[in-house]
């Protein structure tokens, strides 16, 4: 897969692998248009405006749009993590908070997150919801190509499926999720899961995680923006809601 690196701008966003392999590529228009196109050819060019791509907009309030989340990219995100750290395998907990970090690296950087998914508060800090429910094998993992990369938890520890995996077979993830991989390993890597909960736990720097008393509440795209200083924050998160919208178009278009 040839990998792509937005510009600095972000106006050209990593949108998925087609079909055929390729990457698709989406353009925010100035006239907030979003113009579709494969890497290769004219693949699809189909304008969807914000409002039909999203249908509501976007509050601190409102509950995230359905999503489409990608199992086997979240496993690589985690294989990633596991190779940076040298070993074959890595605490759960410590995984858990790493993901959620890569997520906010990503927003704050590029105004996208790498998994398209639901993140909650919970007692112990922010979670990436569905990615956790996969760690805890609440899903089919074999079926949707998780344990391709990972081997179910054990110990509080998940592992890699191959040791001998490389960074070449990690084709869902693109040059910018990689380079937020590295950012946060470099800042976290050092911490074991006691430190990454309590760093992530501490609302002066995680200000998004609100205490959920026990339980879970969701946490908007926009709060996390808001949080980490975005620009046009609000804008911003519709931008996200217009990416599923996107996702939509690109399932809608392979099944045909």
């Amino acid at each position: 897969m040839a990998r792509i690196m937005p510009p600095a701008a972000a106006s050209w966003r990593y949108a998925g692998v087609g079909s055929d392999k390729s990457d698709y590529r989406c353009r925010m228009a100035p006239n907030r248009h979003i113009l579709l196109f494969n890497e290769s050819e004219l693949y699809k060019a189909q304008q969807i405006t914000s409002r039909e791509a999203v249908g509501h907009r976007v509050s601190d309030k409102q509950p995230e749009a359905k999503m489409a989340y990608d199992p086997k990219k979240a496993a690589q995100l985690i294989a990633r993590f596991i190779q940076k750290s040298g070993a074959s395998q890595l605490n759960v907990l410590k995984a858990v908070k790493l993901v959620y970090l890569a997520d906010r690296e990503s927003i704050g950087r590029f105004g996208f997150p790498i998994l398209d998914e639901t993140r909650v508060s919970m007692p112990h800090g922010p979670v990436n919801s569905t990615t956790y429910s996969h760690i805890n094998g609440e899903y089919d993992l074999a079926a949707c190509g998780w344990s391709d990369y990972l081997e179910d938890k054990e110990h509080h520890q998940i592992a890699l499926a191959d040791p001998a995996m490389t960074d070449e077979d990690l084709d869902e993830l693109s040059d910018a999720d990689l380079e937020c991989v590295d950012a946060v390993w470099a800042r976290f890597g050092g911490m074991n899961q006691w430190d990454l909960r309590d760093w992530t736990h501490d609302p002066k720097n995680v200000p998004e995680w609100e205490d959920p008393n026990g339980g879970s509440n969701p946490i908007p795209m926009i709060r996390i923006m808001t949080a980490l200083g975005v620009e046009n924050a609000k804008e911003m998160a519709e931008a996200v809601y217009d990416q599923r919208g996107i996702d939509r178009v690109f399932a809608a278009v392979r099944t045909h």
